[in-house]
């Protein structure tokens, strides 16, 4: 397992031949493995580091052999994992309201919440000149933000704000909505997401004056872990123009102006 850019390995699934009873299971204190932790040290680090919310990379980890199978194979084999999940929970796979949902999931996965995993699924953006000379920044205000944490696969629900300053080309709107939600719909950190959403634009309208700002509530934070229901993440990624601080403030100033209801 790679923790924050270190390589260790994950303790052995094998059951300890000795040792005391933790929360149920049996923990041998004296097993260890190459980074001489023991294995409930090992878990202790994994929990700090997910809790955390580290990234180690502004890419996405991805094995070079993700896209080997298609879509319908992956399907096919989560079904089938999580069907020996629920089972391993002790759930009845042969209710009705129980037997279909392998299936579900699976299809979920694949094909809605971590499709931005692909980079087919990725928006093409629409590009136009800037023929009004329009020379300020451009604000995109409240676009929803819907990704799962990396380290616990729950949701991540929240706000991003979207702002870029145009070289000589502008972009459709709906894109930058796009760009957001194709960035979100894969496991993330996010810190990674920030960035990411932030270079791509850079990429696309080939000017370093681009700001993206989210804001959002983390469900390993409030359904788990310490259950603060209450506090939020904000992340900002502040390029070009927007490094300069009396522009920084006027996204800033935008950004808390109440948005238009219809």
């Amino acid at each position: 397992m790679k923790l924050n850019g270190t390589s260790s390995n994950t303790p052995s699934t094998s059951q300890p031949t000795t040792g005391g009873q933790q929360n149920g299971h049996a923990l041998d204190s004296h097993r260890t493995d190459s980074t001489g932790l023991s294995a409930w040290e090992v878990d202790e680090l994994v929990d700090e580091i997910g809790d955390a919310h580290g990234a180690s990379s502004i890419d996405t980890p991805m094995r070079p052999d993700a896209f080997a199978i298609d879509d319908d194979l992956k399907i096919d084999l989560i079904e089938e994992h999580f069907r020996e999940i629920m089972g391993i929970l002790g759930l009845d796979l042969t209710d009705d309201s129980l037997k279909g949902s392998p299936r579900r999931v699976a299809k979920m996965y694949v094909n809605e919440i971590f499709s931005g995993l692909n980079p087919a699924n990725k928006p093409k953006p629409t590009l136009f000149d800037n023929k009004f000379r329009y020379n300020e920044m451009l604000v995109e205000k409240d676009i929803t933000v819907q990704t799962y944490c990396e380290h616990h696969f729950v949701p991540i629900i929240g706000k991003a704000h979207v702002a870029y300053i145009s070289s000589g080309k502008v972009i459709g709107l709906s894109k930058l909505n796009r760009v957001v939600e194709y960035f979100g719909k894969r496991p993330q950190v996010q810190e990674r997401l920030t960035v990411q959403i932030a270079e791509e634009l850079k990429r696309v309208l080939e000017t370093d004056d681009v700001a993206v700002i989210i804001d959002a509530k983390h469900l390993c934070v409030s359904t788990r872990g310490v259950h603060d229901i209450n506090s939020s993440t904000v992340t900002a990624s502040y390029g070009g123009k927007f490094a300069d601080e009396a522009t920084k403030q006027e996204l800033l100033r935008y950004i808390a102006q109440p948005s238009v209801t219809i």
